[in-house]
């Protein structure tokens, strides 16, 4: 895992931690306004070394996590640390990422992995924004990485124990069915707000105060 702050300010009291969604950079949320918030962006799941005491949380009035896609299932492996955040917000993701019922279909994402090529990447970056992928948003981490990176969070075994305050679920999901989203957070009693949208919702966002 890699980490870097979008936005860091002596003066702001307020902090965003943002797990990232699979093989993505920031663009997709470069474009929301910051309004007073510190973000820390968490991204690049190959390996899950990492240590959170580096950072100075308790210097914050407010604290919120937000997850995106597999960022919902790989905050769970820190859930010490989130615990007792503000607020938790889940985006187009499940505590299951990987689940028939709950999150992608088991089958659908080995044979993502056994057959991820060019064309794979191109229709799976399609289906993320809806066939309506904005000319800013690129992908800049190699070929090779992205393959990693799956095959990474699918040998990741943790336990499911985040308790989001709340979901964001958009109803034209391709990547992590919409009906497995709304049946996971149904079953943990997590209030959900249903938008018109890709798997990629942020461009309907102007800044991270909406998300919170």
């Amino acid at each position: 895992m890699k980490y870097k702050f979008i936005n860091k300010n002596q003066t702001n009291k307020k902090l965003i931690v943002f797990f990232n969604g699979w093989g993505m950079n920031e663009t997709p949320i470069e474009h929301l306004k910051k309004d007073g918030f510190d973000v820390l962006f968490i991204y690049d799941y190959r390996n899950f070394d990492f240590d959170f005491s580096v950072f100075d949380f308790k210097s914050y009035e407010k604290k919120y996590l937000i997850a995106w896609s597999m960022g919902v299932y790989v905050s769970n492996k820190f859930f010490d640390i989130f615990k007792d955040f503000d607020k938790k917000v889940a985006i187009n993701g499940t505590g299951s990422i990987i689940d028939n019922n709950f999150g992608i279909p088991r089958r659908i994402y080995d044979i993502t992995i056994k057959l991820f090529d060019e064309t794979s990447l191109l229709k799976f970056i399609n289906n993320m924004f809806d066939g309506q992928k904005p000319d800013n948003i690129t992908i800049t981490r190699s070929f090779e990485e992205l393959k990693q990176e799956l095959i990474s969070i699918k040998n990741l075994e943790i336990e499911d124990k985040i308790i989001f305050d709340r979901a964001i679920i958009s109803n034209e999901d391709k990547i992590v069915p919409t009906k497995n989203q709304i049946a996971y957070f149904t079953q943990k009693n997590t209030p959900y707000q249903l938008v018109q949208s890709g798997h990629c919702p942020f461009q309907r966002y102007e800044g991270w105060q909406e998300l919170c």
